[in-house]
């Protein structure tokens, strides 16, 4: 999990951040990190605070969740350019919704979510961006684990 790029190269290639001013993109930067996670390892678990927003800039990751009665359940493969961890993002809600374990090894972009949200509150360009697309990442993932949920109720009803 170490440095092994330039973040604001990588930052550039990611569509999420195209339309930001080159200042809001150096800003971003300071609290960007290239981290490398092996096949099998876990990056973060599932009611643990954590403090990373992260954009898969290559591999593959799986997120879990754990049912009661059922084990942990896989509701999500993120690859490229899939954003995991959003919920370090969130004011209210900062423990983990899922587990994130690595099934490929992956080449991330950790962003420090407490600095990240202080730079949101003073750059409302780079903020309006960041949290209106946040809120479509949390609302699409929210479907489909609704969907995963319906369809175990659905398998043990049927």
């Amino acid at each position: 999990m170490l440095n092994q790029a330039n973040p604001t190269n990588a930052l550039k290639t990611i569509p999420w951040f195209l339309d930001l001013s080159a200042d809001s993109l150096q800003r971003l930067a300071t609290v960007a990190q290239i981290q490398l996670f092996n096949k099998g390892e876990v990056i973060f678990t599932e009611g643990e605070q954590h403090r990373n927003l992260y954009v898969i800039l290559d591999g593959k990751i799986q997120l879990e969740s754990f049912i009661p009665g059922h084990g942990s359940i896989p509701i999500f493969i993120g690859e490229t350019l899939d954003v995991i961890g959003w919920s370090s993002m969130t004011p209210v809600v900062r423990q983990k919704t899922e587990t994130a374990r690595v099934i490929e090894d992956t080449r991330l972009i950790a962003l420090e979510a407490k600095r990240l949200t202080e730079i949101c509150q003073t750059d409302c360009d780079l903020g309006y961006i960041i949290m209106s697309r946040l809120a479509n990442i949390v609302a699409s993932r929210f479907l489909a684990y609704r969907l995963h949920l319906l369809e175990l109720l659905t398998c043990q009803h049927g």
